[in-house]
């Protein structure tokens, strides 16, 4: 089954009451058993419910893994998998990540007793040298929020083998459509299905993919346990927005493509941070494990001024100024105000998350219609 058909079909059958082409909205909690442990499957909905069944094999399948599961957001999922290590463990992280994943690691789980080191990964000789005894897991994300840093999942994966470490990439950016982790070697991939995956900015969910069966234990484990799980109704949604993924992707990359191209030959923006550029740092990578480059782009403003940055994402029309990504309507943010302000300003610089930087989710309206709000919104500064 190729994806575009794996996004329509796979985990999904037609209601066998009804025939109901759509997976049903099991809008319960309980279910009936003839007996103690005689039931049909399912006995409570936090522990399993066929609308959220349905989305998570739709989501192993995408990923070709064999066990997926959600979560309430994109951070529980995140809660669980750390939730897989014990105090006095340590994680090699990336050090350009989603503002929401340093705070849970640093402010969360560092006082419980897991320490993270934090390193650029885009050199993978970096990494290396940070294993150590007490070494459990590493964490990716590629391609990397929001300086779109691309990491050689591959090179992680073999480091990781052979040090029996877990390597866990959050493919939230990037979206199956465009690679597949477990198959160059991660041991799970993470999503914030709130992006991409659900596509239309109205669920909020997270999940986790994987291919061994004792570490899919150890996470239903705890996300029955610790009950992080979403409803029913955001499960419906969210396999809905799947049904379109491969169609939208494929806007988002052309869309993508065109407003990176227009940004990088603009006077008054500085760098233009997007995977497709042949001269971007790994792009060779990014070529060799992605499918296409995806829509999100980040630049930054000459002069690196806060004012002006605050100038042009106050003044877009289609351009629309929020948190999150990866719906259909083009977004704009400043990550130094709003997705990653929980990290300190010295550690955000250095991974070049400057004052002036903007990071844009390109949508799938008309681009000539985002060229032009663009275009009048970085002539104001």
């Amino acid at each position: 089954m190729k994806f575009g058909t794996k996004t329509i079909h796979a985990g999904q059958k037609a209601d066998p009451t009804t025939g109901a082409i759509m997976t049903p909205i099991y809008q319960t909690s309980t279910y009936i058993q003839n007996k103690p442990g005689d039931h049909k499957g399912y006995e409570y909905s936090r522990t399993a419910n066929p609308t959220r069944t349905a989305l998570e094999n739709n989501l192993a399948a995408l990923e070709n893994g064999k066990f997926g599961l959600c979560f309430g957001s994109g951070l529980a999922a995140v809660d669980s998998i750390i939730k897989l290590l014990s105090p006095g463990d340590e994680v090699i992280s990336t050090n350009d990540l989603y503002g929401g994943t340093y705070r849970i690691f640093t402010k969360v789980f560092e006082g419980l007793g897991i320490k993270f080191h934090f390193t650029g990964m885009d050199n993978i000789d970096k990494i290396s040298s940070l294993v150590n005894e007490n070494t459990k897991m590493v964490w990716a994300e590629t391609p990397t929020n929001p300086m779109l840093n691309i990491i050689d999942i591959q090179a992680l994966s073999n480091i990781s083998k052979e040090n029996n470490l877990i390597l866990v990439v959050d493919n939230t950016f990037a979206t199956p459509y465009l690679q597949t982790p477990l198959d160059l070697g991660a041991d799970i991939v993470m999503h914030s299905l709130t992006k991409y995956m659900g596509g239309h900015s109205d669920v909020v969910m997270g999940a986790a993919i994987c291919n061994d069966e004792k570490l899919a234990e150890k996470l239903y484990f705890l996300q029955n346990s610790c009950g992080a799980v979403p409803g029913p109704q955001d499960s419906f949604l969210v396999l809905r927005g799947i049904k379109t993924l491969h169609v939208r992707m494929q806007r988002h990359c052309e869309n993508g493509k065109i407003i990176a191209e227009f940004l990088q030959k603009n006077p008054k923006v500085n760098n233009v941070y997007w995977p497709g550029f042949e001269n971007h740092t790994n792009h060779d990578i990014a070529k060799k494990q992605m499918n296409d480059y995806g829509g999100m782009i980040s630049f930054d403003i000459v002069g690196n001024k806060l004012e002006d940055a605050v100038t042009v994402v106050s003044n877009t029309h289609f351009f629309t100024l929020a948190e999150s990504l990866g719906g259909v309507e083009s977004l704009i943010g400043h990550p130094a105000s709003m997705t990653h302000a929980a990290i300190p300003k010295e550690e955000r610089e250095r991974t070049g998350v400057v004052d002036s930087l903007i990071r844009l989710s390109v949508g799938i309206e008309d681009v000539d219609d985002l060229v032009s709000d663009l275009k009048q919104a970085i002539d104001k500064v």
